[in-house]
């Protein structure tokens, strides 16, 4: 198996730039951590080496875990425990997708045909469940229960965030307060797990778990805000897939929630076209764009996000200077730059 080089080997930066210190501070532990999750993806059964080879053969930003693994390095862990963690959260996360895109009907992530739509949902749904047992395996390597316990609380709040999101699909009245609810499950509390994990390993100071908690969760705010503005700003080819997916799939994001008490009949209905139809056909991508961009919600949220990374950064302040806690104050920046 060759997946794509991880978040670290993907970046054309100058050695000086902070991304470039940012990824050669992660590299080795993130190349190490991919070296896990490939060696635990092997399996008699062909399917699921053939579609585990397609899947990470797409890439991905490796995110949580290289929040883990700074986290851990904040608090100066340094074993092969948090590289095990690290392998666990990126299949964790990575099962949740493939489940999100069969329920989304997707046939595409990250510019490749979604493994749904090869394979077949049937078989799709239990390679989902066989990379959630196999993460759970994966982290009983080290017998920390409380670590386990973590992982499993962070697993259910994403379930019942999927849980509400599908209770509310196509529903033109969802609520700032709902949405916020859906985002700290389904995403935040992965990134809150993940920055909290290492100081489960080796507990010495009382407040490092909560405060990188309160980072993680900020930060995996800050990350879904950022995601739904680029399902608006961002090309078809940066996204890897069609512009307006969540529109399309019935979801509806925050910049179109605080737009529409805003705008008259005639402009919200063709949004409430749009979640009817569950397709472009009778309304077009461009006049959505165009109405977004009449309102400046998209520069609202462009400032929520920008308040969450802020206050992920806050965070940090309780901590020692080190290249560690330089590094997790630059990822709120990573986060608000991407374009994929």
């Amino acid at each position: 198996m060759n997946p794509n080089p991880p978040l670290a080997a993907r970046q054309e930066e100058t050695v000086a730039s902070p991304t470039a210190r940012f990824l050669e501070m992660l590299a080795p532990k993130l190349a190490a951590t991919e070296e896990v999750f490939i060696q635990h993806l092997e399996s008699d059964v062909p399917f699921i080496g053939q579609a585990s080879e397609y899947l990470f053969a797409g890439g991905g930003k490796r995110m949580r875990p290289a929040m883990l693994l700074l986290s851990a390095r904040l608090l100066e862990r340094d074993s092969d425990e948090e590289v095990t963690y690290a392998a666990v959260v990126e299949l964790i996360h990575t099962a949740t997708l493939i489940h999100d895109d069969i329920i989304d009907h997707a046939t595409l992530r990250r510019g490749q045909t979604t493994v749904n739509m090869l394979w077949g949902n049937s078989l799709t749904v239990l390679l989902g469940d066989w990379l959630y047992t196999t993460a759970m395996q994966m982290a009983l390597k080290h017998d920390n229960l409380e670590v386990i316990r973590r992982l499993c609380d962070a697993t259910l709040k994403m379930t019942e965030g999927e849980l509400l999101s599908l209770q509310r699909l196509g529903a033109i009245d969802l609520t700032v307060d709902e949405y916020f609810d859906i985002i700290e499950r389904k995403t935040a509390q992965l990134f809150a797990a993940s920055c909290f994990i290492p100081s489960l390993m080796k507990p010495e100071r009382p407040d490092a778990g909560e405060l990188l908690e309160r980072y993680g969760r900020a930060l995996g705010t800050c990350f879904q805000l950022v995601d739904d503005l680029l399902d608006f700003t961002a090309s078809e080819n940066e996204l890897g897939k069609p512009v307006l997916s969540d529109l399309k799939e019935g979801k509806l994001t925050l910049p179109l929630i605080l737009l529409l008490p805003r705008i008259d009949a005639d402009r919200r209905q063709l949004i409430e076209t749009v979640l009817e139809d569950g397709n472009f056909g009778r309304v077009s991508r461009e006049e959505i764009l165009e109405l977004v961009s009449s309102e400046g919600t998209l520069e609202e949220v462009q400032t929520m996000a920008e308040k969450f990374a802020e206050d992920a950064r806050q965070e940090l302040s309780f901590f020692p200077p080190s290249e560690a806690r330089d590094a997790l104050e630059f990822a709120p920046d990573f986060v608000l730059q991407r374009r994929s």
